[in-house]
């Protein structure tokens, strides 16, 4: 029988977990050597975010069937409905260093706002984030910048240090992520052709006419990415977004269709994935700038 998850709801879910001080109702610094409690294996539901910095690999963390990339000097992050397993060798201790934090936190805030800019915190299996020593430097003083003011009187300005610090934090992680991204750029010019192939063989064999229009989820499955990552890597490399990429591959298969066969548009927008040929004329003439009838005709006057 599978292991049942552990939800970590609250802060403090996290905190028994591992028998560690609770600073805050709704976040906390987390300092897994001053941990009383050590769980070897365990499956947990996120409710909350979290961030950690693994300063030592003493086990394996996998979201879904794949393990992550982390050794020492590694960023690894969860945000709420995201589900991890973790396996601890039992002669060994975790040493990591990170922060959790409630949603509840950051409402109303600028970081509140600014969340979804983030989607590293989504990042899954072998997307972690390696550090440099320099990096890792900087991250540990984030992280003691806030400690340093969850451990003061709390004051009216209180709730919007933390959560700048925090925002400050996600930055430089943006940042380390960017460079991380630059020199990868084999692999991803790697990712980004297996892309395109499998775009291409998507309505070359007709899956897309029983399977409808594809997704960004589809192939970021096809080649073991989580969606944010899959979709950054894709805006990174071409400069456009995944959904944005695939839509003008599509109007450009229909483009051909509608030069290469007299079929007529409505059986193109069904071999398509469309599930209504309104919808394909309002995506074709976003793309295009005219409608499907309008472009043949204009092919045949050329």
């Amino acid at each position: 029988m599978a292991e049942k998850p552990i939800r970590l709801d609250t802060v403090d879910d996290y905190d028994r977990l591992f028998g560690l001080e609770t600073l805050h109702p709704l976040v906390n610094v987390i300092d897994l050597a001053t941990a009383t409690k050590h769980p070897t294996h365990f499956t947990v539901n996120y409710g909350i975010y979290a961030l950690f910095l693994k300063e030592t690999k003493c086990g394996d963390i996998r979201y879904g069937r794949q393990t992550y990339d982390y050794r020492e000097g590694t960023i690894t992050s969860f945000s709420p409905g995201q589900v991890s397993e973790t396996e601890m060798q039992e002669s060994m201790r975790p040493t990591a260093r990170g922060i959790v934090f409630h949603p509840d936190l950051i409402k109303g805030t600028s970081l509140g706002r600014e969340i979804k800019n983030y989607s590293f915190l989504s990042y899954n299996s072998t997307e972690a984030l390696h550090l440099s020593a320099d990096e890792k430097g900087i991250m540990l003083d984030c992280l003691a910048n806030i400690k340093t003011e969850l451990l003061r009187p709390a004051d009216k300005m209180s709730k919007r240090l933390i959560a700048r610090n925090i925002q400050l934090l996600l930055d430089y992680c943006l940042r380390f992520y960017n460079r991380q991204f630059a020199t990868r750029e084999k692999s991803n010019r790697d990712i980004l052709t297996r892309f395109e192939a499998l775009l291409d063989d998507y309505f070359q064999s007709g899956k897309s006419r029983l399977n409808g229009l594809p997704t960004v989820r589809y192939f970021a499955d096809k080649v073991f990415l989580s969606p944010n990552y899959f979709g950054d890597l894709i805006k990174k490399e071409t400069g456009r977004n995944p959904q944005e990429y695939i839509q003008g591959k599509t109007i450009d298969t229909a483009k051909t269709m509608l030069a290469d066969t007299g079929k007529a548009v409505n059986q193109i927008a069904d071999e398509l994935g469309f599930q209504y040929s309104q919808h394909f004329n309002r995506v074709f003439k976003k793309v295009a700038g005219c409608t499907p009838s309008q472009y043949r005709k204009w092919l045949a006057a050329t």
